[in-house]
């Protein structure tokens, strides 16, 4: 029995199907935790703590509180580069979800020159938002 429950935690589809799961869990929480307001128990952000200041990762967490609510503009404040990368995002995790359960495993390939691209938006997205 316990062999069973290996090989299912084995399956292509395992993997994209947990981080979908840990992803809702997540949001499920945020759903009820303002993180615009202080002294809720999201952890604190290390690159805020020792910069002072904002990280994208925050701005995101905050981006996406705002439109569960309802709140498009306020979610384009607080970080608009997420907010336009998130359906392409979501459309890779739709698609490592659909090859796993077709019981194929797959990876984006994503080339140096593309990693670098994307490296470099974000560095100049944090510069940028600090700036304003």
């Amino acid at each position: 029995m316990a062999e069973r429950g290996l090989i299912a935690l084995r399956h292509p589809a395992a993997a994209p199907f947990a981080v979908a799961a840990a992803g809702l869990a997540g949001a499920a929480y945020l759903y009820g935790t303002n993180p615009h307001e202080p002294g809720h128990l999201l952890p604190q952000c290390p690159f805020r703590y020792v910069t002072g200041l904002l990280c994208p990762g925050c701005g995101g967490t905050r981006m996406v509180y705002d439109l569960m609510h309802g709140q498009f503009a306020a979610a384009w404040h607080d970080n608009r580069v997420l907010l336009l990368a998130a359906p392409f995002a979501l459309a890779l995790l739709g698609r490592w979800a659909v090859e796993g359960l077709r019981g194929r495993r797959w990876r984006p390939e994503l080339t140096p020159r593309t990693q670098a691209l994307i490296l470099g938006i974000a560095v100049t997205w944090t510069i940028v938002r600090n700036l304003h």
